[in-house]
C-alpha cells in the first residue's frame, strides 16, 4: 500500500537509480501520474514533461477504457472490450470527438506555452500512477515514438500481473507490485485524492523553474529533500526545499488527520515555491506520538515543536538570514499562531487555510506577524469562529472568503485561488527588497 502519489514516486524513483546517469526525459501522464513523475524526476534529477492521453470509455459505462487518444492524431483501441461492448462506430466517433476536444485543451493548458521537451534520439520514461487495462499506457508509448524516442520506458508503481506482462508498447516495463487479483489503482493507496489541473500544471512550472535555475546557476542544485529535526530528544520528519540563494522560508503545519505528504498542503507549497520561497512541510508529531489523539491537539506541544524546527532551519548555514512564514491548516494554524505569539518568536508572516486559530485561545492579542486567515464561504462553521479569533488579533491581518469552498477546500478552483492569496501575503511580508541604489 502507498501512501500517496508522493511516497509512490519516491519508491518508484528508487527503483530507476540505474537511469541517474541516462539522457532520460521523465513523462507523466495527466493527471495524476504527474505528481509521481515530478518525484522521480526530482530524485533523478532528470526534465520532466507531460504526455497528455485521454481514456475511451464504453457509453454508459465509461469507466471501462475501450480505448485511448494520444497527441498528434495517437488513437488506440481495444478490439476485445469493442466487441463484448457491442459499441457501434458511431459511438465511438462520438466519443472521440468529445475526448479529443479535451484532450487538445488541456495540452494547451499544461503546456501554457512552454516548449515540449526534445525526445529526438532519448530515452522517454512515461510514469503514471498506475496501470489498469493498458490502453492509456500504449497510446503514451506511441506518442513518445512518433517525437521520436529511441527507447520508451513505462514506469508504474502498480499494474495487473497480465498487464504488466503483456503490454505491448514500451521497450521495458519497470513496475513495483502486480498483485495476481486486481481490482483498481487507487486500492493499493491510502490516499488517491484527485489530482487537478491546477496541481498539474504548478508541479511542470516548478520542474521548469528548478531546471532554469539549475542552468543559470552554472548546474548548483537547490535542496530538496527529506530531512530529520531533532526536538527534545526526538526527531520528526520534514521535506525541505531550499532555493539558491534562500532568502525566505515557509513552514507547513498540518492539521489531525493529514500529514507532511498531504496533497493539499503540496500543492500549496509548490505554488509558493514558484514564486521563489523556501518550504518545510513538518510532521510536528513522530508516529509514535500520533497514537496518542491528546497530542494531535495539544497545541502547545505542538507549537513547541514548530518554534524548535524554526530554530534548525535558521541555523543552516544556506538559510541563515531568512525570513520565517508559517502556514497552518485546521489545528496546524493554532499551532502556528501559538507559535507566533511566544516572546522572540523570528516569524515574519502567518498565513492559516481552513484554520482553527481560536485553539490558539489567549495567546492571539500577542501575535506580531501579518497574519492571513483564508476560510472557505461554506465552511460557515470555521468561517465564524475565524471572525472571532480575528477579533482578538491586534497584529495587521485580513479574513479571505474563497466562496463556495467547504473545508478542505476541494471544489474546483478553490484551493488555487487559496494558494495564490498565501502566495501574494507570504512575498508581500517575506521578500526582502532589493536596495535602493539609487
Amino acid at each position: 500500500m502507498f501512501e500517496d502519489r508522493v511516497d509512490a514516486g519516491r519508491q518508484l524513483a528508487a527503483r530507476l537509480e540505474y537511469l541517474r546517469g541516462q539522457d532520460v526525459v521523465v513523462l507523466g501522464l495527466p493527471r495524476g501520474g504527474v505528481p509521481v513523475a515530478y518525484e522521480v524526476a526530482q530524485s533523478l534529477g532528470k526534465q520532466l514533461d507531460v504526455i497528455v492521453v485521454r481514456k475511451l470509455g464504453v457509453p454508459y459505462q465509461p469507466e471501462v477504457a475501450m480505448g485511448a487518444l494520444g497527441e498528434d492524431g495517437v488513437r488506440v483501441l481495444e478490439p476485445r472490450i469493442l466487441a463484448q461492448a457491442r459499441v457501434r462506430d458511431e459511438d465511438l466517433q462520438q466519443v472521440e470527438e468529445r475526448e479529443r476536444g479535451i484532450l487538445d485543451t488541456r495540452v494547451e493548458r499544461f503546456r501554457r506555452g512552454r516548449p515540449r521537451v526534445p525526445l529526438q534520439g532519448r530515452t522517454a520514461l512515461i510514469v503514471d500512477d498506475g496501470v489498469a487495462t493498458g490502453s492509456t499506457a500504449r497510446a503514451a508509448c506511441q506518442v513518445a515514438r512518433q517525437l521520436g524516442a529511441a527507447k520508451v520506458i513505462l514506469a508504474v508503481p502498480v499494474a495487473p500481473k497480465e498487464a504488466a506482462r503483456e503490454l505491448q508498447g514500451p521497450d521495458e516495463i519497470v513496475c513495483l507490485r502486480t498483485p495476481a487479483h486486481f481490482t483498481a489503482v487507487g486500492v493499493h493507496y491510502e490516499d488517491f485524492s484527485p489530482t487537478t489541473d491546477d496541481e498539474v500544471v504548478v508541479l511542470l512550472d516548478a520542474a521548469a523553474k528548478r531546471a532554469a535555475d539549475g542552468d543559470r546557476a552554472g548546474n548548483a542544485a537547490d535542496f530538496d529533500g527529506d530531512v530529520e529535526i531533532p526536538v527534545g530528544g526526538r526527531s520528526i520528519a520534514g521535506h525541505l526545499y531550499l532555493p539558491k540563494p534562500a532568502d525566505a522560508v515557509v513552514l507547513f503545519a498540518h492539521g489531525s488527520g493529514s500529514s507532511r505528504f498531504s496533497p493539499r498542503n503540496r500543492y500549496v507549497a509548490r505554488v509558493l515555491e514558484q514564486a521563489g520561497l523556501g518550504t518545510l512541510l513538518l510532521d510536528l508529531l513522530t508516529p509514535e506520538e500520533e497514537l496518542d489523539r491528546a497530542n494531535v491537539f495539544d497545541i502547545g506541544l505542538l507549537a513547541g515543536r514548530l518554534a524548535e524546527a524554526t530554530r534548525w532551519v535558521l541555523d543552516r548555514p544556506d538559510a541563515a538570514g531568512c525570513r520565517i512564514g508559517y502556514f497552518g491548516a485546521s489545528t496546524g494554524a493554532a499551532a502556528a499562531l501559538w507559535a507566533a505569539a511566544e516572546p522572540g518568536a523570528e516569524v515574519a508572516a502567518v498565513v492559516s487555510r481552513g484554520g482553527r486559530p481560536d485553539l490558539a485561545g489567549d495567546r492571539l492579542p500577542a501575535v506580531t506577524a501579518p497574519t492571513l486567515l483564508i476560510v472557505g464561504g461554506a465552511d460557515t462553521y470555521v468561517l465564524e469562529l475565524n471572525h472571532q479569533a480575528r477579533g482578538k488579533l491586534h497584529c495587521e491581518s485580513e479574513l479571505a472568503v474563497v466562496p463556495g469552498a467547504t473545508h478542505l477546500f476541494e471544489e474546483h478552483g478553490t484551493l488555487a485561488e487559496a494558494a495564490a492569496r498565501a502566495r501574494d501575503w507570504f512575498v508581500r511580508h517575506l521578500r526582502t527588497p532589493a536596495p535602493d541604489v539609487g
